[in-house]
Order: C-alpha cells, then sequence, then structure tokens
C-alpha cells in the first residue's frame, strides 16, 4: 500500500494534486505530479518525503476506467502477438523440415522470403 494516495483532477490550468489527509498542490502536467507532491510533503515538514510510496489515481470522471480496459486489450493483444510469432516459427521450420523451399514456405505462409529467413 502507498504511503501517499494522491488523486489528480484535471482543471483549466493542469492537475489539482489531492493528497490523501495532507492537502492539495498542482502542476501543469503529470509527468511533474510525484515531484510536486514531494515537494509539497518536504516544504509542510513530512520527515518521510523523499522515501514515501506515491500512488497518483487519476481522476477522468469514469474515463478512467475506459483507459484502464484498453491497457488490458493492449496487453492482451501484445501477448496474442508473441504466441502467433513462435507459432509462425515453429510452422516455418517445420515446413523446412519437410523440404519446402524458402520461397515455397514463403508462399504458404503469405509472407516475404526475407521473413521465412527471420522465422527460421
Amino acid at each position: 500500500m502507498s504511503d501517499y494516495v494522491v488523486r489528480a483532477v484535471r482543471w483549466s490550468g493542469g492537475w489539482e494534486l489531492h493528497i490523501t489527509d495532507v492537502g492539495v498542490t498542482q502542476t501543469t502536467g503529470l509527468g511533474d505530479a510525484e515531484v510536486m507532491v514531494r515537494d509539497y510533503l518536504r516544504i509542510d515538514d513530512y520527515p518521510d518525503w523523499e522515501n514515501s510510496d506515491i500512488e497518483i489515481v487519476i481522476d477522468l470522471d469514469g474515463l478512467e476506467d475506459e483507459v484502464a480496459e484498453s491497457r488490458r486489450e493492449v496487453a492482451v493483444a501484445a501477448q496474442a502477438q508473441i504466441a502467433a510469432a513462435e507459432h509462425s516459427r515453429q510452422v516455418a521450420s517445420k515446413l523446412r523440415q519437410r523440404g519446402l523451399s524458402i520461397n515455397d514456405t514463403a508462399k504458404v505462409m503469405g509472407v516475404s522470403r526475407a521473413r521465412v529467413s527471420q522465422l527460421t
């Protein structure tokens, strides 16, 4: 569990950073959010400002759920691509072991000769 949970809320000037049970600071971009929180904690003399775990929770009025789903879909697709590439290597190797030429293997698999060479 994080030492500090920070809810980032968009506003016209950037992001409000609501530090649970501490206070609020601001930043123009999320890339600087953790630094701004640590600065806030340091200035307010929190002794653990430097080494605390800080969790930034981005509040997008429900859109964050769609962002999370999209990220899950991308991760699943990446795993599927890894599996497909491994399967393609196995199939290309089997075709070559059966005596098919690189040209014929490429035609059967619907890839270029160069791709067959990469796969095998």
